[in-house]
């Protein structure tokens, strides 16, 4: 297996696209053009980062690097995520998770106030000089309902083996105010919930806490709870529609007393449509 370091190296190159930020409800406020570079010195010993925000005049943020924080994961292929280790209800909170797909990455930033869902932010990328031979695909409700079957791997921040399953993901559509998820949980077999749709809302009322779904550009999705609710477990995910039938997903899971305990990967393929 690559060493976390090794995985990180995956996203070396520069990369060229935009920071979209968000609203709560999936709102486009602003859209900044941007280029990412990730440049290895010292035979791969150091990381340095460059973010250039193409605004008028444009801005540059250099960071270097030449360890990882104990609030990041990454996986082989240079998924991963980085965030806060604990939840405290009278502080800020948020995550990164960062998809990668060839010469494309997405990441989404989930940030909030006191336990509140405040703002979110989409990256979309892809690396210069390389051709897009991937076109975006938009996640619409009619791209996402049907059977989902696919792997996943869970690492786990204190560093015990990873864990590997197969996964299966079932949405239908009721009626044009409903969708019905049924998703297999380790330990406990199906788990069927329901939500209502709101535009490119989906809103999960059931569970530990209520959980929203929003649809977004280039294939994204972003889920999470608005409200954090003190002493129940939740988690944050981004989606990717990478090609048609084809979608990556990260899970970042913490606990009832707030701590980070899991990222999970999750690859799957839509069998059939519903």
């Amino acid at each position: 297996m690559k060493s976390q370091w090794e995985s990180l190296l995956e996203n070396l190159g520069e990369w060229e696209g935009s920071f979209t930020r968000l609203s709560p409800a999936g709102e486009i406020q602003e859209d900044t053009p941007t280029v990412v570079s990730l440049v290895s010195l010292n035979h791969h010993q150091t990381i340095r980062q460059t973010i250039r925000r193409l605004t008028q005049p444009p801005q540059e943020t250099v960071l270097e690097y030449s360890s990882l924080g104990r609030g990041v994961l990454f996986f082989e292929n240079g998924a991963f995520s980085q965030g806060s280790l604990q939840y405290t209800p009278a502080g800020d909170f948020g995550a990164e998770l960062g998809l990668i797909a060839g010469d494309r990455r997405l990441r989404l930033v989930q940030l909030y106030d006191r336990g509140t869902l405040q703002q979110l932010t989409l990256i979309r990328e892809r690396r210069i000089g390389k051709p897009d031979q991937q076109p975006g695909v938009e996640l619409t409700l009619s791209e996402l309902v049907g059977i989902w079957e696919g792997e996943a791997t869970t690492l786990y921040p204190d560093w015990r083996q990873p864990d590997c399953y197969s996964t299966r993901l079932s949405l239908q559509q009721l009626d044009p105010n409903q969708l019905r998820q049924e998703r297999m949980v380790a330990g406990h077999g199906m788990v069927a919930s329901t939500a209502s749709i709101h535009g490119n809302q989906l809103k999960f009322e059931q569970g530990t806490q209520p959980v929203q779904v929003l649809l977004l550009p280039g294939g994204a999705s972003a889920t999470g709870p608005t409200q954090i609710q003190s002493g129940k477990p939740y988690f944050l995910e981004v989606g990717w529609l990478i090609q048609p039938n084809l979608r990556q997903r990260l899970i970042r899971s913490y606990d009832a007393k707030g701590a980070w305990v899991s990222l999970t990967l999750v690859t799957e393929h839509r069998l059939r449509s519903l």
